[in-house]
């Protein structure tokens, strides 16, 4: 970027970002994973109880934590998996 005004409105529209509390950033994955990725991010932006519920269980499935049998985080992962797989060509197992 050469431009001294693209530079000033990338560095505006950073600056923009940080005051809502947003970041943008880049991660490198699977193309079919794109839509997944995206709709995730979405939902994760929106910073209201459901992406609590679903920070919640993706950090609870990335750790490797089993579910707590009757609570609610284990209807909440049945929840995000269904939502993934209906809003996705990626295919999780549901239990």
């Amino acid at each position: 970027m050469g431009n001294t005004a693209q530079k000033r409105a990338l560095r505006n529209y950073r600056t923009r970002l940080a005051k809502r509390g947003k970041a943008r950033f880049e991660v490198l994955g699977l193309d079919v994973d794109r839509d997944l990725i995206r709709s995730l991010a979405k939902r994760l932006a929106e910073d209201d109880l459901d992406a609590v519920r679903i920070r919640a269980v993706v950090s609870q499935i990335i750790a490797g934590e089993p579910t707590k049998k009757g609570r609610i985080l284990e209807r909440d992962e049945f929840r995000l998996r269904r939502i993934l797989h209906f809003r996705s060509n990626w295919r999780i197992p549901l239990r």
